[in-house]
Order: C-alpha cells, then structure tokens, then sequence
C-alpha cells in the first residue's frame, strides 16, 4: 500500500552515497548503482523544504513502465524495480524502498541533456517570442504560447550538477560531445519522443516536451547509448490534459507547473531560504504530480496504482476500469491491482464520484472472481 508519509532523505545503513540529486538519493553498489526517488519537488533549482507524499513512487512506476514500453527504441540502464530482486544489503532496507527504488547498470553520462520538444512553451515559447527561433532552430513566424510544432525539434542543454541548465544549439552539443554522438542523440531522442508522445494521447494527455539522458554502457561509441535516469515523468516533462488544450495561452497540467506558478507570486528573489508550499498548493500538487488520474498500464508481474483526484469524473473512473478489464483479461494473475479513490470533505466521496466507487466495487468483485483473492485491493483514503 502506499504511504501517506514523504520521505525527503534516505539514509540506508552502510550502503555508500554515490549522489544526492534534486530529487534521487543514489547509492554506490559497485557495477551496479541504487537510485532511490525520494518525495523531493524542486523548482527554479532549488529543491524546496515541502515534500509531496508519494511523489517518489509515482516517478520510480513511471519511469520503469517507460522504459520497458520503449526498449525497443534504444537499450535502458533499469535492471529491476523489484526489491526483492535487489541484492542482500538492499533487501535489508525494503520497507523504505519498494516503489521507488531502482537498480541501474552503472554507465557513463553523457553530459548533455537531450530535450523534445512538440509545442511551444516554457523557455521555448520566451526564446521564440525573443529570436523567433529555439536553440538555434528556426521556426514559422505568428506561432503562438503552447502551439504545437510542424514537427517535434531536438533541443540539447547543458547538464548541471548545480544550477540552472542552459539550452544550447546542436552545434555547442557537438563540441561537448562529438558530431557522432550528437546525431545518433537526436535521432533517438525525437524517436522516443513520438512514441511516447503516441502512446500518452491515446490516454488522453498530451506531452508537450520532455527531456531524456543517456550514458555509454559496454563501449564509448554512439551505438554503445543507452536511456538512464529518467523517462516520461512530470518531473522530466510537461503533461497537459488534451480535454482542456486551448493554444494561445498557458494549459492546465500534471506536472510542477502549478508549483512553478504558485512561487512566481511570491515576492520571493529566487535565492535562499526557499518558501514552503501551503497546505493547499501542496494537495493541488499531489493531485496533479502524485495523484495522475489516468491508468498505468503495468508490465507482467508489475503492481499497478490506479489513482484518482477529488476532480476525476466518472466518467474518467469509469474509463480506467475498462482499461484495466483489459489488461487482465490478457494477463490473468501476472499484474496486481491497488485502486486509491480519495474521500471527499466530511462524510462521504465527492457526489460526481459515486457512482464511479459503485462500478469500482463490481470491478473489483469480478477480478477477484477471475484472478484470485489477494491480487487486487481497494483503497478509499
């Protein structure tokens, strides 16, 4: 079951720290490293002192489920996400790690940060408005905020330990890295994009950019690039929910835009001490970010969360269960349902979500009827 309490650091014994980034605690386990999600948000850079439950877990799910679906595109560094796969010494920690730990091939990092982008916004849509072009690529005049693209652009950025990233052009990607090595980066990062991107708007979301990492594995030419890090998760990009798209302004999302926005209001300088997140801005967060409402669909052997905010529709709840039917019915007993359906304020669920429980109590019923008791929870908190 997942937890309602955030984990903001780890600490796992005699277990060496590799690195501590913005989000991920890393560990040192030789040819291998442990890279753990903990519920950190960061924001402008700074990694800020409100944690959000569950965040950790939802990224780790992500990313593996992303990995696998895009094997086929290019190698990935993921080896299990399952803790008791996990050598001895790790295993010890399990109660802290399962979820959101994973264990990677140890590679080497390429030092650059590989952006896809579909649609004008962020930094893009400021440097369009400014240059008319985004690192270096030329584009249409008259586009406007969140427009999308004739077609998908490759826009590489430095890759910082600390500080801001700085979006570069393929050229400057080329002298850090190698014409070669750069090449074969965009190729791969424009074909993961469409098939990702793809894959999302069939469920309704649009992914309008994200960034991927590589690292050599086995050797230090193009063809020795694998995926590592991270893939496809609110944090590594930018989910808009295709229903309320509206180009020529800002769009509602499932990232930490909301974040992003709410700290733009402040007064506050961008240098520490970093402000903390109300309690409201924090629930909104974890609704968006930790909470998706679309269903993950979860490879054989795989647990799979289905989570819905307080503003899901019935409609929407309704959809995930078919979904699910779904998968199921292709693979009875490999995959582990937990359903989480949010109480609403005082006695009761939200009223437009009722009727999404009563069919999620069928649904329930019928699964363990045709997979076995044990397999699939419901959880009403």
């Amino acid at each position: 079951m997942i937890t309602t309490t955030p984990i903001s650091q780890t600490a796992l014994g005699d277990l060496p720290i590799y690195r501590r980034g913005k989000v991920r605690d890393v560990y040192d386990l030789g040819d291998h490293l442990l890279i753990v999600a903990t519920d950190r948000i960061s924001a402008f850079d700074y990694v800020l002192p409100t944690p959000i439950p569950d965040k950790g877990r939802v990224l780790n799910q992500l990313s593996a489920f992303w990995f696998e679906h895009l094997a086929g595109v290019v190698p990935h560094h993921m080896v299990s996400v399952d803790v008791e796969a996990f050598p001895a010494a790790v295993r010890a920690h399990a109660g802290v790690l399962r979820g959101r730990a994973m264990l990677v091939k140890r590679t080497r990092p390429v030092p650059i940060e590989c952006v896809a982008r579909g649609y004008l916004a962020g930094s893009g849509w400021k440097e369009y408005r400014e240059h008319g072009r985004v690192c270096g690529v030329a584009l249409p005049p008259g586009l406007r905020e969140s427009d999308r693209l004739p077609e998908p652009i490759f826009t590489p950025a430095t890759k910082a330990e600390t500080g801001h990233d700085v979006n570069i052009t393929e050229e400057e990607a080329a002298a850090i890295a190698g014409r070669d090595v750069v090449a074969r980066l965009r190729a791969l990062t424009l074909e993961l994009y469409r098939r990702g991107a793809a894959h999302a708007e069939a469920q309704g979301i649009i992914v309008a950019d994200t960034k991927f990492e590589f690292g050599f594995l086995g050797g230090d030419t193009p063809d020795h690039l694998v995926l590592i890090d991270e893939a496809l998760t609110p944090d590594s990009s930018r989910f808009w929910p295709m229903e309320a798209y509206a180009p020529g302004r800002p769009q509602p999302s499932f990232d930490k835009q909301y974040v992003r926005d709410y700290l733009e209001g402040l007064r506050w300088d961008k240098q520490p001490p970093v402000p903390p997140l109300p309690d409201e801005v924090r629930r909104r967060v974890t609704e968006t970010v930790a909470a998706p409402t679309t269903p993950i669909e979860a490879p054989g052997g795989r647990v799979l969360h289905v989570r819905f905010s307080r503003t899901a529709g019935a409609d929407r709840v309704v959809l995930a269960m078919e979904t699910i039917r779904g998968l199921l019915r292709e693979r009875p007993g490999e995959t582990r349902v937990v359903l989480h359906v949010p109480t609403g304020e005082g006695d009761g669920l939200p009223m437009e979500l009722r009727r999404g429980i009563a069919y999620d109590t069928e649904f329930v019923a019928e699964i363990r009827r045709r997979v076995g008791d044990g397999l699939v929870e419901l959880s009403l908190g």
